[in-house]
């Protein structure tokens, strides 16, 4: 159903008077985004159902309309001036409407967050009538109220105490239990302490914090309280962290130098500029593909850099691409056909992962999808290429609730990190340059002195020695990724135009997103490795951005190359002999001014030259 035309700011105001006097009523609180007006929040969809009203004389039924970005309902409150704000993930603002529901009869849970923090929701008032005991639990995969542990609140209301708890199921023994539990206090326990009757149930669950119900602590501190319960609670989901680890590791300042330290001590061995180079693409867009000699390490830095500053195994996922992946399916899933209400979530995880991405900021994610071309990226790819760009949410099925835990939208969040490995033989296919332009691409290779290294300081690869030593730079390691800056000083723009120009000629000019792009890597690079000189940024900016443009056959590249390979010396040789077909020419000599893209280039010259065709992956 569309939005009449006709609302006006006039309704709009008379919608928020009618909020504020009336109340947000049952199942119209809205789950992702608020509407702000003179300090105060409001669910965007109601007020454009409440402005319908004053409009055309009735409410519009909120479940025939969608709100989010770019939705029409966003679109009219935007018009006339309203700003729209992502809601902050918060409990407790839940947690005081329980408290307050308690005291009536009212039994319904509809309209309480079905998620937080990646985790489900259950809420009970009781069946029938209003329990002595109403209780919050927050479920993982693993568990559920009837057989599981979980965190969660009880309210014992004749006592006036709300209990956040290491919560322990009673229908069923669970299997699974908190670490440390015989150093627990339990309620029962915390009863007899503090004079209280024996509780009638739920007296085998322990005491996280108990509060008084008339002397509530604030929001903020109902908030931190519940955020480390769950941090711990995810910890024993990955089997990581210990229970008694409640307080995160103080933030240090991001240093790649130590992560290469750790590397190599773990038996990967990583060149400087290397890890740098991955670090910085990470930080200037989430979006990075590896290519290259097949063994050369990239599946194993990504999945070492993951390891090294996630702290939960959760964080990360490592998807092999299936060679008959034709649509997102594979990766986000789909909408039950039999059954409306159902939803067939991924085993591979990929789904939870953005989920709980998206549930906790705070945190890097990482999904790694390993071997990325074995089908066409275009096909399976398409939804998440097109939300990088343009920031809107990736549609999951038709319904306005969540279908078995999952929304009907979901948005890539700015903590998630996507990294594809792509081999280049004759079982996958090659990528597009929609793909490559959306990326940041680095290609692997292994020289003779890194090979020698290789074996002389040969140590056995152990890469779960590094997991979570770098967990203390991962808000740091956050913090740069975020503030992206933009500009290009005088050096910067004569090289992009010089460079265009001759792109310009194959047909593989860039446009100003990739502009930007480069001038966001040219500022990270610097940010991750200040002692880069300018030459060195540009050189991986040309070979990263510029240069996986390029393929085409012999007749139309090599004019091409021997021009761009003429920009990277400093010196007036003769390309064609002295360089590109001179085997003793040394890429690392003083008059070469961008060695890294040189290289390429001159090795993609020799591909065009002998096979009469060659691109950027192939060469």
């Amino acid at each position: 159903m569309s939005i009449p035309s006709n609302l006006t700011k006039e309704h709009l105001l008379k919608a928020f008077d009618k909020i504020d006097q009336e109340g947000i009523p049952a199942n119209g609180h809205s789950s992702t985004y608020d509407v702000e007006y003179e300090g105060n929040y409001y669910p965007p969809k109601l007020v454009v159902s409440y402005a319908n009203l004053f409009a055309n004389g009735n409410e519009l039924d909120r479940s025939t309309f969608t709100g989010g970005k770019g939705t029409d309902a966003f679109k009219i409150l935007k018009t006339e001036g309203f700003e729209i704000i992502e809601k902050k993930e918060e409990f407790a603002s839940e947690l005081l409407r329980f408290l307050d529901q308690s005291k009536t009869d009212n039994l319904s849970y509809g309209d309480y967050k079905k998620r937080y923090k990646g985790l489900k929701v259950k809420v009970s008032f009781g069946k029938g009538n209003q329990a002595l005991i109403p209780w919050i639990a927050f479920l993982g995969p693993h568990d559920t109220v009837m057989d599981g542990i979980y965190p969660g609140y009880l309210l014992f209301k004749k006592q006036k105490k709300l209990i956040l708890i290491y919560g322990k199921s009673e229908t069923k023994k669970s299997k699974r239990k908190w670490d440390g539990e015989n150093d627990l206090n339990t309620i029962n326990s915390y009863f007899k302490e503090n004079n209280l009757e024996k509780p009638r149930r739920y007296g085998d669950s322990f005491v996280y914090k108990a509060y008084d119900t008339d002397n509530l602590p604030t929001e903020e501190k109902l908030n931190r309280d519940l955020d480390k319960l769950i941090e711990v609670y995810k910890s024993l989901n990955s089997n990581s962290i210990p229970i008694d680890r409640l307080v995160t590791e103080d933030s240090v300042k991001f240093d790649y130098q130590t992560f290469k330290k750790n590397s190599k001590t773990a038996g990967l061995i990583f060149n400087n500029k290397l890890i740098v180079r991955f670090i910085a693409s990470l930080c200037t867009k989430p979006f990075v593909i590896l290519t290259g000699l097949s063994g050369s390490g990239k599946t194993k830095l990504a999945q070492a850099y993951a390891q090294w500053i996630c702290k939960y195994d959760s964080q990360y996922c490592i998807v092999p691409v299936g060679a008959d992946w034709t649509n997102k399916e594979p990766l986000l899933g789909y909408p039950n056909a039999l059954d409306d209400n159902d939803y067939v979530n991924p085993e591979n995880g990929v789904l939870n992962l953005i989920k709980d991405a998206m549930s906790n900021s705070d945190l890097p994610y990482f999904l790694i999808l390993d071997e990325m071309n074995l089908s066409h990226v275009e096909r399976y790819f398409a939804e998440f290429l097109s939300a990088m760009e343009s920031d809107e949410d990736i549609s999951l099925h038709n319904g306005h609730e969540e279908k078995n835990g999952v929304p009907p939208k979901i948005t890539l969040p700015s903590n998630l990190f996507i990294i594809g490995t792509v081999n280049i033989d004759e079982t996958t296919y090659m990528f597009s340059p929609k793909v490559l332009d959306r990326a940041n691409t680095i290609e692997f290779r292994v020289s003779e002195k890194e090979l020698e290294d290789f074996f002389n300081d040969f140590i056995p690869l152990n890469l779960n020695g590094l997991k979570g030593q770098g967990a203390n730079m991962a808000q740091s390691f956050l913090d740069i990724s975020r503030k992206k800056k933009a500009g290009f000083d005088e050096n910067l723009k004569a090289t992009l135009l010089k460079f265009f120009n001759e792109l310009k000629k194959t047909g593989a000019e860039f446009g100003y997103r990739t502009a930007s792009e480069i001038s966001t890597l040219y500022y990270q690079l610097q940010t991750i490795n200040d002692s880069l000189t300018e030459d060195e940024k540009l050189d991986i900016a040309i070979m990263q951005k510029l240069l996986p443009k390029l393929h085409g056959s012999r007749r139309k590249l090599c004019p091409v190359l021997i021009t761009l390979g003429s920009f990277c010396i400093e010196k007036e040789l003769n390309i064609e002999t002295e360089v590109f077909e001179n085997s003793d020419f040394d890429l690392s000599s003083k008059v070469v001014k961008y060695p890294l893209s040189l290289e390429k280039i001159k090795r993609m010259y020799k591909g065009a030259i002998d096979h009469g065709f060659a691109s950027y992956a192939e060469a």
